[in-house]
């Protein structure tokens, strides 16, 4: 008697294994042949479909077909078109929470046909947004201050899949001039552009102006994003549907913009030295954010482009605080209950996916 109950599992020695064109073999290691019928069944079987996203099909030192999976760096010999039936596969709604990886959103997604820009791509939240866009095909370019140091996690993900399309380019938020010089680079590559993630920041950073006279955490949290968006709007608008999605934060609900009359006092968006505090000037931009992206979705999504804003989670360990010692200090202490950035940048992505899903791009 079989010591299975199931009818197509195979008897001891026996291993299933597929051509180049999916036809279905099963080898017998005891006697060491080969035959086309199921040992049990007697029925022939061919995959169906295309491979899983990540998975390539090669050929071992032997001849034989193995199978590759890039994302998660396995290699076997069985098809991974093999794992479930038709009948066994049951589509469930999934449910996320703070917990949850981008790469778990991502999972069975194909983004090679999009175009996806990211400021400050080449660390914290930002490079882990690249890094999941990236391994599921998307083309991803890191507009980054520091073209070393986006080189460098370009590199880091191409190391993890060799086939990622991933580039760095120069873009400093602090310099108009160099966000106006970046725009005009990208347009001559010639691309479209899917999706625009507006994400690189600074918080707790001592009071300076910025070539453009401007009060530097202002800028490169706001301003330098704001012009960035109007000079890539026809390129968004051609790409359509796309999106641009803002990064802002909790913080945004601890300040205003009004003085006190009531009315908008723009004097506080770049404040002199004196009264200038830095958590009050990142809490200011973060507000400038959600303000610019409702405003730009209600001028841009007539025209297939959509607008949100995204807050990925309070008192999230990254290197934002960086420039003040006592938040870094604050942050060390908070970081065993914090999520991490692998969890926070599912929020970016969890985003983006939504709206590929609501608008069939």
């Amino acid at each position: 008697m079989d010591d299975t109950d199931s009818e197509d599992e195979l008897p001891p020695g026996w291993e299933e294994r597929s051509t180049k064109d999916g036809w279905v073999y099963y080898a017998n290691h005891d006697d060491m042949k080969t035959q086309w019928e199921h040992p049990k069944t007697g029925k022939k079987k061919r995959c169906a479909g295309d491979l899983p996203y990540g998975w390539e099909q090669e050929t071992d030192e032997k001849g034989q077909v193995i199978y590759v999976d890039h994302i998660n760096k396995r290699r076997t010999y069985f098809d991974p078109r093999q794992a479930f039936t038709v009948e066994d596969v049951v589509v469930k709604p999934k449910r996320y929470d703070g917990n949850t990886a981008a790469l778990e959103i991502l999972q069975g997604r194909d983004l090679s046909d999009r175009v996806v820009l990211i400021t400050g791509g080449n660390s914290g939240i930002g490079f882990e947004t690249a890094r999941s866009l990236a391994l599921h095909g998307a083309h991803v370019i890191l507009a980054c201050r520091n073209l070393t140091r986006g080189n460098k996690a370009a590199s880091l993900i191409q190391d993890e899949w060799h086939k990622a399309r991933v580039e760095a380019m120069m873009c400093d938020l602090a310099s108009l001039r160099s966000v106006r010089e970046f725009a005009e680079a990208f347009k001559a590559k010639k691309l479209p552009l899917h999706i625009l993630v507006c994400n690189a920041a600074v918080c707790s950073q001592p009071w300076s102006l910025t070539e453009d006279g401007v009060e530097s955490t202002f800028q490169i949290c706001h301003l330098g994003h704001f012009l960035l968006v109007q000079c890539l709007e026809d390129l968004l608008r051609l790409s359509a549907p796309a999106r641009v999605v803002v990064v802002s934060s909790e913080s945004h609900r601890f300040t205003d913009l009004n003085d006190s009359c009531g009315k908008v006092d723009l004097a506080l968006l770049s404040p002199p030295q004196k009264s200038y505090w830095s958590m009050l000037a990142y809490n200011r931009a973060k507000l400038c954010n959600i303000l610019f992206s409702n405003e730009l979705h209600r001028r841009l999504s007539p025209h297939g482009v959509t607008s949100n804003v995204v807050h990925p989670g309070n008192m999230m360990y990254t290197a934002i605080h960086r420039s003040w010692w006592l938040m870094t200090f604050l942050f060390t202490l908070a970081r065993p209950f914090t999520k991490s950035m692998v969890s926070g940048h599912s929020a970016c992505v969890g985003l983006e996916m939504e709206l590929l899903c609501c608008y069939g791009c």
